[in-house]
Parts: C-alpha cells; sequence; structure tokens
C-alpha cells in the first residue's frame, strides 16, 4: 500500500442497478497529469507535477446483484479487463538487441564480433542459425558446442517515488546459455544443419518493494530454439539457405497492486505460460569477386499464445477481488518481428578480414499484445506503442599466426520504445556493444573465446501506474556476453 493510494466513495444508487464507480487506467494511450472525480480522488507526485500516464483515466461500473456481484462473463469483460490491461501484461526483459532478439549466439564468430559476422559467416557451424547459406562454405563436416555467460548490471535510480520503497538493486539475473551447431555435408552442393540455441529472452527482478513495483516486480520471457536448416551451393559464387525455427517460449510475471486505505499490497502473478513458435528464415551468400563477399539474412514474422496460471494474493480491491475467485489461467498473444539483415566481409589482406552490417526489425507489428483471461472471458488488446528498429554494426578478424585468431566488433542498436512510452519491465535503450575473440586451432578441433559489452543506456522513465508516480533513470544499465566453445 501506498501513502497515494486510491480514496473510493460510493455514489448513488442509479436506475440502472449501479451502486458505485471505479477510477481505472488502461495503457491504450497516454496522459498528462493527475485526475479526480466526484466519486473517486487520486494524488499521485507533489502538486503541480507532470507525469506520464498509462492510458485516459475511464469511470467503469461496478455493478451489485442481490447484495452480491454478479460474476458472469458480460459483468467480467465490461469491468475487469481495463484492470487486467493495466495490471497483468507489463513483461520484462533485459537481453535483448533493438527489440526482443539476441544476435549473440554463443559461438565465437558471433560473441567475439558483436553478432557483425553472424551474416557473412561461412566458415563455422553456427551458420546452420545465422546464415544457412554460408554452411556451403565449409570445408568438411562440423560440430560446435558453447556455453555463453551473461552478467547483466541494471539499476534504478529513482528521483521522484510517491510510494516510497527502494531502488530495487541489480533487477538483472545472470544467465549460462548453451548452444549446440552442426553441418553434415550430404552432396557437394547441399548441407544439412542444426541449431539448438537462445535466440531471445531476459528477466528483470526488482522485489517486492521496488519503487516501481505496481507496474512490476519481476518478469522474465525465455525462449529456445530448434532449428533444422539447409545450404545449397548454387554456382561457385551463390549460396541459398533456408531452415525454420521451432522456438519455445516460457513467460512469467510478478507486480504489487495498490491497494486503499490500511491495506497492504496486494500481488498478481502469471507463472509457467508457455507456447511453441514456428519462425521462418532464409540466407543468401554471393561471392563478389575474389576478396569481397556479401551475404542476406530475413527472418520471418511469427506468434505465440503463452498460455499459463494466473494467481491473486492478498487482493481485496474491486474488481480484482471479484476475479481472483473465479480466474485461474491467462493468455497473452505476441507477434514477433520480421528481420532483415545485409553484410559484406571484405578480405583486406591476407592476415586482415574486415566485415560490415546493417538489420532493421519491425517490432511495430509487436506493440500490439492480445489478452484472455478465463478461455475467453475477458479479451482485449494492449498497445505498447513500440517502433521498428534498426542495427549497424563494423567488425575485423586479425590472424596472429597459422593456428591463432583475433576478433573485433562495435555495434549500435536503436530502441524499440521512446522514453515517454518505457516503463521498468523494460529497461533497454539504445545499445552500443564492443565485442573481442580470441580462437586458436588445434589438429582435429579449435578452441575459441568470446567477450561482450553491452551498454544498454540510462532507460529514462516517468510513470504514474496504479495512481502513484515513479520517475528516475537507469545509472547502471549493462550486460557482459563471456562464452567459450569447441569445434571438432
Amino acid at each position: 500500500m501506498s501513502s497515494s493510494a486510491l480514496s473510493i466513495r460510493p455514489g448513488p444508487m442509479p436506475a440502472s442497478g449501479l451502486a458505485t464507480m471505479m477510477f481505472l487506467s488502461t495503457p491504450r494511450t497516454r496522459k498528462t497529469g493527475t485526475s479526480s472525480t466526484g466519486t473517486m480522488t487520486a494524488s499521485s507526485g507533489t502538486p503541480g507535477s507532470t507525469s506520464r500516464s498509462h492510458g485516459p483515466h475511464r469511470l467503469l461500473p461496478f455493478c451489485y446483484h442481490s447484495g452480491a456481484l454478479a460474476m458472469n462473463k458480460k459483468i467480467l469483460s465490461r469491468v475487469v479487463t481495463p484492470t487486467v490491461l493495466l495490471f497483468l501484461f507489463q513483461f520484462g526483459q533485459c537481453v535483448f538487441a533493438g527489440g526482443l532478439y539476441i544476435s549473440e549466439v554463443a559461438s565465437p564468430a558471433s560473441v567475439g564480433t558483436a553478432g557483425v559476422f553472424n551474416v557473412v559467416n561461412n566458415v563455422e557451424a553456427s551458420s546452420a542459425f545465422t546464415n544457412p547459406a554460408g554452411m556451403t562454405g565449409l570445408k568438411e563436416d562440423q560440430r560446435l558446442g558453447g556455453l555463453q555467460l551473461i552478467v547483466p548490471e541494471v539499476r534504478f535510480d529513482s528521483s521522484i517515488a510517491t510510494a516510497g520503497g527502494s531502488d530495487g538493486g541489480n533487477a538483472g539475473e545472470t544467465a549460462v546459455v548453451p548452444g549446440f551447431f552442426w553441418v553434415k555435408e550430404l552432396t557437394d552442393q547441399w548441407k544439412f544443419g542444426l541449431s539448438v540455441v537462445a535466440p531471445l529472452g531476459g528477466g528483470v527482478d526488482y522485489g517486492d518493494n521496488f519503487v516501481g513495483r505496481y507496474q512490476t516486480t519481476d518478469a522474465a520471457l525465455q525462449g529456445v530454439a530448434i532449428s533444422p536448416s539447409a545450404g545449397y551451393k548454387l554456382n561457385d559464387r551463390t549460396s541459398l539457405g533456408f531452415g525454420v525455427s521451432a522456438v519455445y517460449q516460457i513467460f512469467e510475471l510478478g507486480l504489487a497492486i495498490n491497494q486503499p486505505g490500511p491495506t497492504p499490497d496486494g500481488k498478481v502473478e502469471i507463472e509457467d505460460a508457455t507456447d511453441w513458435g514456428f519462425q521462418p528464415f532464409f540466407g543468401l551468400t554471393h561471392q563478389i569477386n575474389d576478396r569481397l563477399m556479401l551475404g542476406f539474412v530475413y527472418r520471418g514474422e511469427f506468434d505465440v499464445d503463452l498460455e499459463g496460471d494466473l494467481k491473486f494474493k492478498n487482493i481485496a480491491i474491486p474488481p480484482l477481488n471479484l476475479l481472483s475467485s473465479k480466474a485461474d489461467e491467462a493468455t497473452l498473444g505476441l507477434d514477433f518481428a520480421e528481420a532483415y539483415t545485409l553484410g559484406f566481409k571484405y578480405d583486406y589482406r591476407d592476415d586482415l578480414t574486415l566485415f560490415f552490417d546493417i538489420n532493421y526489425e519491425t517490432w511495430s507489428d509487436f506493440s500490439e499484445n492480445r489478452i484472455d483471461i478465463q478461455g475467453g472471458a475477458i479479451t482485449d488488446v494492449i498497445d505498447r506503442n513500440w517502433d521498428d528498429t534498426w542495427h549497424i554494426g563494423f567488425g575485423f578478424a586479425r590472424k596472429l599466426s597459422d593456428d591463432r585468431v583475433f576478433t573485433f566488433g562495435v555495434a549500435y542498436d536503436s530502441s524499440a520504445v521512446d522514453d515517454e512510452d518505457r516503463t521498468a519491465d523494460l529497461p533497454v535503450d539504445e545499445q552500443f556493444k564492443f565485442a573481442l575473440g580470441w580462437a586458436k586451432k588445434k589438429p582435429n578441433r579449435n578452441y575459441s573465446i568470446g567477450f561482450t559489452f553491452i551498454d544498454l543506456g540510462d532507460g529514462r522513465m516517468d510513470q504514474t501506474v496504479q495512481g502513484v508516480r515513479f520517475k528516475g533513470k537507469f545509472d547502471d544499465n549493462y550486460l557482459i556476453f563471456i562464452s567459450g566453445s569447441i569445434t571438432l
């Protein structure tokens, strides 16, 4: 409970049977400042302050029937939907490149170059996932296994926090992500590939006393992709590739509910929300001349409906107390972006190779999130106001000796969300990446290590959620990727 908790006063009973009105917000559009009505007063921040509020304030009926709440589908749809939109589906990631995709995939050519080499990779087995056309450049069958340690530092610094509480400490969660890639020659022209990677995912955990707890306390979205692929050598200069990723995703969320008077905060949780999605991808490599090669990859849009358990704890306010006794399942529908990547590799001299890439991803398609509570009892759509993103990167590989190679990469990713729409569940801003890698060749196997540092920006926010304002930025907001791999 916060000091600015909502104060509710019942109004007169109209002929329709309406006994009172409830003041709720939805996150469809934005409105500046605070509002009040004759049936409710809401205090947020300091007098005269300006803040970002999720959605226009609406008066919604809270209906009684024979002294009890009428819990039919029609009333649920009218009364509970805006509450669910505000409270239940603000989710968090902190490991994403521009939008939600991770470009570093637990291989030396990827982590050691900030992902810039992915699209022109025709020298190692991770091309089975990053650009399947590149598999035709491998001289023999190859297996590559890697482990990737992801260490985040995500620390919020609040300047306004009307609910009180802590800044959440380090909200990032360290993760170990494996990767496996296999390429098999079928004929002189055909190669088959198989990869198992984590192409998207991340999470935040601010704790239950976070100043922005009414937006989120903890959240996670994880994805693992199993991707068969094929590469075809059209001629000595051009190769084509294609594949499909079967992506298994799991989503979890927790957030606090602001309740009036002395009532302590309630909590809403979504647990074990899962689904499979299927994403096609296509690749091209073309050797323009003896030194210059072009690479192109397209990844298609795909969707998931993440269905899981909906749980309520200590809920005293209507209409959520009504919902808590009736609803125990929720589904979130997401549309993941198309991605277009173009790159070039140039052999400047025998011991130095340069590479460059640009990328465009349609994250505005992801902006509308579909909501379904209790098998269709409540359905609606949240508009998160996301934008498309773009990326540019540069790197090089320097041959130090016959058996050792050093790699370097830098990259920039634009933000998928503007400052006025950024929320605590998504602390990513524009991103700057710096990467180093080292590989050593041995008879019958190669060893490598890679390092990437990602500056996630300051993620400025000014939000009013459930009548409570918090404002600030992330003083520390970065990720470190460390990978090791072996190629057989």
